[in-house]
């Protein structure tokens, strides 16, 4: 199972207990409202929506701070972005419904918000110059990498730690990892751990600006360094082989044949040919096009970001919990999370958006379930559709589920979709 295999590996946690102990004594610890709030001050961002436009009008002046190049900024360490952060749902039961589902543990979603808004904390201390209470950087998420469970339940009423360092930086981009932890028995043991991509952009959010070097102070510093250079590495290599530039492999065509093959209707047309055009389901399967979900959110100022634009977080949320539903209705029951990855930030969700989440089965194996999320706004004036994101996450059910069936190679549910959802699975499976 993979929560058995607990896709930790203990060099994170050396390193974090190693970042830590530069810290000194026992301090009270931050929680979430408090990263919040200091993201606000950082940026200077408004908690009153009709005086943002004034807020970031004030933030052009900050143009002037900005590093014409990243050697002219002073080269930063791990330690120096480590933060610890505390989510309080045993000491403090008042914040607990919050985060609370119906199967009376934590709602993943809302995880998934207070790992973006951690993010760029750190990305924010990270790039801190003493002498400036407001940061000229606009630092918004880029990518989520991955997240990868090791349990399957986070109970309601035991305190959760959250963990983060920079673990990578480029010129203007930097990777974060984060840690989750949740107390039992005295003792924090390991969710989930997390790989964000940042990339930090000029006070109005509309080009890249130069953030500082990290210095790697050790052998396993050194060892995470390479890891982000090779995850950089990685990602590039999927993206040019992705399905959109490439054609499948010989394998892969193997496969999406075979599948054509399985699905033909053999049954003779008057003439004594079989048709291209008749096909049947296989036993224990399911048609992709039956295998979907689609849920719309209009976009309200409540869900805005520090540079008031939509929440990253937010968005996360809501294409989890469509897909969780989308994998729930397709197992009919209870599904669990194992893994989310390659989350593509593509363009900013404004306030006031109508967002379009189509939440689709794309791939199953024995009782695991891949959905693809994909996120849309559309304009009312224009008519237009934009692609915001596209989502992957990787499901446990609690049975062995259907085979999810593709009925055309590049049409609306086609064997493209599968073949994509299929590399993404096995991605996860090698991790795990």
């Amino acid at each position: 199972s993979a929560y058995r295999l607990c896709t930790m590996r203990k060099l994170p946690f050396i390193l974090a207990r190693t970042l830590a102990s530069g810290t000194g004594g026992s301090p009270v610890l931050p929680n979430m409202s408090e990263v919040r709030n200091r993201l606000r001050d950082i940026v200077g961002a408004s908690t009153n929506w009709r005086d943002h436009v004034q807020a970031m009008q004030e933030r052009k002046a900050l143009h002037t701070l900005l590093a014409k190049r990243q050697e002219d900024l002073p080269p930063r360490r791990m330690k120096d972005s480590y933060l610890e952060v505390i989510l309080p749902l045993g000491s403090q039961p008042e914040i607990r419904e919050k985060y609370l589902n119906v199967h009376n543990s934590v709602r993943f979603g809302r995880i998934l918000e207070d790992l973006d808004s951690l993010g760029v904390l750190i990305c924010y201390t990270h790039t801190k110059q003493e002498m400036q209470p407001k940061s000229p950087l606009s630092i918004v998420t880029a990518l989520v990498d991955k997240i990868n469970l090791c349990k399957k339940i986070i109970y309601p009423d035991c305190d959760i730690k959250f963990t983060g360092n920079v673990s990578w930086v480029g010129k203007t981009s930097m990777e974060v990892k984060m840690h989750m932890l949740q107390l039992h028995d005295g003792d924090y043991s390991p969710v989930l751990d997390a790989t964000f991509v940042m990339v930090a952009r000029d006070p109005e959010n509309k080009r890249p600006a130069f953030v500082n070097p990290l210095v790697p102070e050790s052998p396993e510093e050194e060892e995470i360094f390479k890891q982000g250079e090779l995850n950089k590495l990685r990602r590039i290599e999927f993206s040019t082989a992705s399905l959109l530039k490439m054609a499948p492999t010989a394998e892969e065509r193997n496969i999406v044949h075979q599948i054509f093959l399985n699905t033909l209707d053999t049954r003779q047309e008057g003439d004594g040919t079989v048709s291209f055009r008749s096909r049947k389901l296989p036993p224990n399967s399911v048609w992709m096009e039956d295998a979907k979900l689609k849920g719309l959110q209009i976009c309200h100022p409540q869900e805005r970001n520090i540079f008031n634009r939509i929440f990253g977080g937010f968005l996360m949320r809501k294409a989890f919990e469509l897909g969780w539903a989308t994998a729930c209705s397709y197992g009919s029951s209870r599904p669990f999370i194992v893994s989310v990855d390659d989350i593509m930030f593509q363009r900013p969700v404004e306030i006031g958006s109508l967002l379009l989440l189509s939440g689709q089965v794309c791939y199953t194996e024995k009782n695991y379930i891949q959905v693809r999320v994909h996120s849309e706004v559309y304009d009312a004036d224009t008519r237009e559709h934009q692609t915001t994101n596209i989502f992957h996450f990787t499901f446990t059910s609690e049975n062995e589920v259907p085979q999810v069936v593709p009925k055309t190679y590049g049409g609306k549910y086609p064997s493209m979709l599968y073949l994509d959802g299929k590399r993404h699975f096995a991605a996860i499976m090698k991790e795990i």
